[in-house]
């Protein structure tokens, strides 16, 4: 399991950036200007973990908030969906960038990512994840709300990840924080199975009156 959804995401992510060069000179200017200028060292549990098989969630007491689920990214992904079964037999080393069939199948993915499942049992948890921060408005001093999501570039240099690996993410009152694009952060909040549609990605998962910390 670890391998073959391994392959599907990163399969995806190759293909999508056929369409890439065709985004808004604009939009990747000024994405690229709040951009930092040294890519920061990943985390290694993120890295490790965010492919990984299903795990049992563990509980966490907290001081504020009661009862917390820190959870993994692969928490979020049904057991039963498998994107990688659309590849079937293409040979995906033998596709080119103007192979017909590498724009089908590109197709076909990207509405596969964007209308991904989630997990309804969430609905309602308080959870803790690790991710990267993507603000929705890219000249915020203060972040009020943003996308997390679990690798670096996301959204704006590489392809989004699935609306199920893609979390809105709403600070409560007086919890904005200062910020930037793609800094790593734990995040605690109240989950909401609720979609929302943006320019930069498509989100399955609200993450409601959440505290955002730096990742250490």
């Amino acid at each position: 399991m670890r391998q073959t959804k391994g392959l599907a995401f990163l399969v995806l992510s190759t293909l999508m950036l056929i369409g890439c060069d065709q985004a808004d000179d604009g939009q990747v200017q000024a994405a690229s200007q709040a951009s930092p200028a040294v890519q920061p060292q990943l985390p290694q549990a993120i890295v490790a973990e965010e492919l990984a098989p299903n795990e049992p969630v563990t509980r966490l007491d907290v001081a504020e908030g009661g009862d917390v689920r820190e959870i993994e990214w692969d928490a979020l992904i049904p057991k039963d969906w498998q994107p990688e079964t659309l590849m079937g037999d293409i040979d995906i080393e033998n596709l080119s960038d103007d192979d017909p069939r590498a724009r089908q199948l590109l197709d076909k993915l990207k509405a596969l990512w964007d209308q991904a499942p989630v997990v309804p049992a969430l609905d309602g948890q308080r959870v803790k994840l690790p991710g990267f921060v993507v603000p929705l408005e890219m000249d915020a001093k203060k972040i009020e709300q943003f996308l997390l999501v679990p690798y670096y570039g996301a959204c704006i240099h590489v392809p989004p990840p699935p609306a199920n690996q893609t979390i809105h993410v709403v600070t409560g009152d007086g919890k904005a924080f200062e910020g930037q694009l793609f800094d790593v952060v734990w995040v605690t909040g109240t989950m909401r199975v609720e979609r929302l549609s943006s320019e930069l990605a498509e989100a399955g998962y609200r993450l409601e009156d959440a505290s955002v910390v730096p990742y250490e």
